[in-house]
């Protein structure tokens, strides 16, 4: 028992650690990139506002939401503190800024994370259409995978093709050149991710697996994170010749052997560095690199700063 409490104690001062050596960086180099300090007039049509003619798709640094659907997931006050990764639908968080949605489903065709599901995914789809109703130049990219431990839901393609019928943006890497402009008024690419059927093809409504990467790492330690984060972008090529999206998790994980186990007093070690990340990546010679960013509990200021980047590459700037 006595080791037990002493490994512990040991963590908790590694996080501690950790958390001063973040705050330290941010006292010493700040957070200022190119386009940082950019305000877009209205988040809901933040990419309208720099030119559907201008913007082109490797342009963009797309805020984007970790374990988006979560948002009512398990029961208040028991088990959603340990599975709730965002505290607003999918439909606010579009409307916020969002532009990469996140979501993980089981075999009943309902969103789930880990073995808590929620609402049926239909809830989802609908929240993506009615944005694209009140907006006319906003793209958005729709990550849908089955969840670890889980089957993939039966029909799921044609479903989702059947769902979202005309926004779709068919794969193609071309797309990646293209202008806003040039691709309305297809506004959705819907990246699936199905554990055993097979994955979109070249020209399918969908797109697969390969057109959205990472290298999430399994960790509560955020400057482990923020470290691990900046070398595995350093690693990719430049957005401009790059055939897929990239993306970069600013989270951390709660972990069993942490007495802290509810997912925001986790997250909230890393949450407020997003700036100063993008202030590191643009120092160390990254900055053209970054293309997917995501967060917990996504807020103005981290959509702010996404747009601040993409305005930046439109005007010539970054």
């Amino acid at each position: 028992m006595g080791a037990f409490f002493s490994k512990q104690v040991d963590r908790r001062k590694l996080v501690t650690t950790e958390k001063r050596a973040l705050a330290t960086r941010l006292s010493s180099s700040g957070d200022t990139f190119p386009g940082s300090e950019h305000r877009p007039a209205d988040r809901k049509r933040w990419m309208a506002e720099l030119g559907a003619d201008k913007l082109r798709v490797h342009q963009v640094v797309w805020p984007g939401t970790h374990d988006s659907a979560t948002n009512k997931i398990g029961v208040p006050l028991v088990t959603r503190p340990f599975a709730q990764c965002q505290s607003m639908s999918v439909y606010e968080q579009l409307a916020m800024g969002t532009r990469v949605v996140d979501v993980r489903v089981q075999e009943e065709r309902r969103v789930c994370h880990g073995i808590l599901a929620t609402y049926p995914v239909d809830v989802v789809l609908d929240d993506v259409s009615r944005f694209l109703s009140e907006t006319e130049s906003e793209l958005v990219i729709l990550e849908i995978r089955t969840e670890f431990g889980h089957e993939d839901p039966p029909g799921f393609d044609r479903f989702l093709a059947d769902k979202l019928g005309e926004h779709l943006i068919p794969q193609d890497e071309a797309v990646f050149h293209r202008t806003v402009a040039e691709l309305l008024p297809r506004r959705v690419i819907c990246v699936w991710k199905p554990r055993k059927s097979p994955p979109p093809r070249p020209g399918d409504p969908l797109w697969s697996a390969g057109y959205l990467k990472d290298n999430w790492i399994d960790t509560d330690l955020p400057e482990t994170k923020f470290e691990s984060n900046l070398k595995f972008l350093g690693q990719q090529p430049p957005v401009a010749g790059r055939r897929f999206f990239y993306r970069v998790e600013n989270t951390v994980t709660p972990k069993a052997d942490n007495p802290v186990l509810c997912v925001w007093p986790v997250t909230k070690r890393i949450h407020g560095y997003a700036r100063l990340f993008i202030a590191e990546a643009f120092a160390k010679g990254l900055g053209d690199k970054l293309q997917v960013f995501s967060t917990d509990f996504i807020d103005g200021d981290f959509v702010d700063a996404c747009a601040g980047v993409t305005k930046a590459r439109v005007d010539g700037t970054a």
